[in-house]
């Protein structure tokens, strides 16, 4: 309805703006924009991602299977080890049984890769990013549904140990062992004594995540960013571990308004450590939905030859619908996906 597009246009030109700004931002810092291709032969191997699932079919009627993929991550990664040092994508990514206020099937991460230098430097690029994101926008506030925060404000820096002591009041590092393996019963106590629920066939994984989202992400980005760091080695797939602690990995979220707004690595480089960790991951999700996605192989061999690099991802959709005060991810997408049966 033209009427409808009327009162949303405001906020998409907004959105235009901002990603005017930020092109601007990564060329000023000798970032190279690259594309990547949306289909690929792994989504991406998490286990609570779904993909969307398509096939190539060629000349002879031959049928290949690709999926639309979950991040640019592989393909940004490949372009690092052929070389490139600095680059950036502002990508259409593609998400299955994701849909809400905060979530949408199809949307645009920007991701940014940094080879040679430390993921430490990927915290002050976020928020330069943010600030930029307000200014340009014209507003001294992040806000959604009642909450705010000062983009302009240094973020708050709270490592998963400090977090789960101070609103759960558990000792996470006391359920992760020295070459960090998880001791899942000892943390299934914890939540228990925090008066959560707990089901016998609930994984660390299960448990760490609850307590995450019912007890801590509500905490997190009121009045300033959070920066919340150091997550347990079993939660962090794709990044490599700490070096003043193997219990704990070089990867960081950032909060604001109780929103997670990114997700960042100091990325691993090892072929064989990762492969383990992707098959974890496909095994956890075979139990769980009863499927499991391909592993890029031609991505495990460009490990090998990718140098040491820190990468994060950020939800933009998600970023300017807290610059503009949206209540809902739809309002600021020009065109959003039609809806679909629940």
């Amino acid at each position: 309805m033209p009427t409808r597009h009327a009162d949303r246009r405001p906020r998409l030109m907004l959105r235009n703006r901002i990603v005017a700004a930020f092109r601007a931002w990564f060329s000023a810092r000798d970032f190279v924009e690259v594309e990547a291709a949306c289909l690929q032969v792994s989504p991406g191997n998490e286990a609570h991602l779904s993909a969307f699932a398509t096939e190539a079919v060629g000349g002879s009627g031959a049928r290949t299977p690709l999926f639309l993929h979950t991040s640019p991550e592989f393909a940004c990664k490949k372009l690092l080890a052929a070389g490139e040092a600095r680059l950036f994508s502002l990508s259409r990514v593609f998400r299955n049984r994701e849909r809400g206020p905060l979530h949408h099937p199809e949307f645009t991460m920007l991701e940014w890769y940094r080879a040679g230098e430390p993921y430490d430097a990927l915290m002050r690029d976020a928020a330069e990013l943010i600030a930029l994101a307000a200014e340009t926008a014209g507003t001294k506030r992040l806000s959604w549904r009642g909450r705010l925060a000062d983009p302009f404000a240094e973020p708050e820096r709270l490592t998963l140990a400090e977090a789960f002591a101070r609103h759960a009041g558990i000792d996470l590092l006391a359920c992760i062992d020295g070459d960090g393996g998880t001791d899942r019963e000892r943390l299934s106590a914890h939540v228990a004594a925090a008066g959560l629920r707990v089901a016998e066939d609930d994984t660390f994984a299960d448990l760490f995540s609850r307590v995450l989202v019912a007890r801590i992400e509500p905490h997190l980005g009121m009045d300033r960013p959070t920066i919340l760091c150091e997550y347990p080695v079993s939660e962090a797939a794709l990044a490599r571990p700490a070096p003043h602690d193997p219990r704990v990995a070089e990867r960081f979220e950032l909060y604001a308004c109780g929103v997670e707004l990114a997700n960042a690595f100091g990325e691993l480089t090892d072929p064989a450590e990762q492969r383990r960790r992707f098959e974890a991951e496909m095994d956890e999700k075979a139990r769980v939905y009863g499927e499991r996605y391909p592993i890029d192989d031609d991505f495990l061999a460009a490990l090998a030859h990718m140098p040491e690099a820190s990468g994060i991802a950020l939800g933009f959709d998600r970023l300017v619908m807290l610059a503009c005060g949206a209540g809902r991810i739809d309002d600021v997408l020009w065109t959003p996906v039609a809806e679909t049966a629940p």
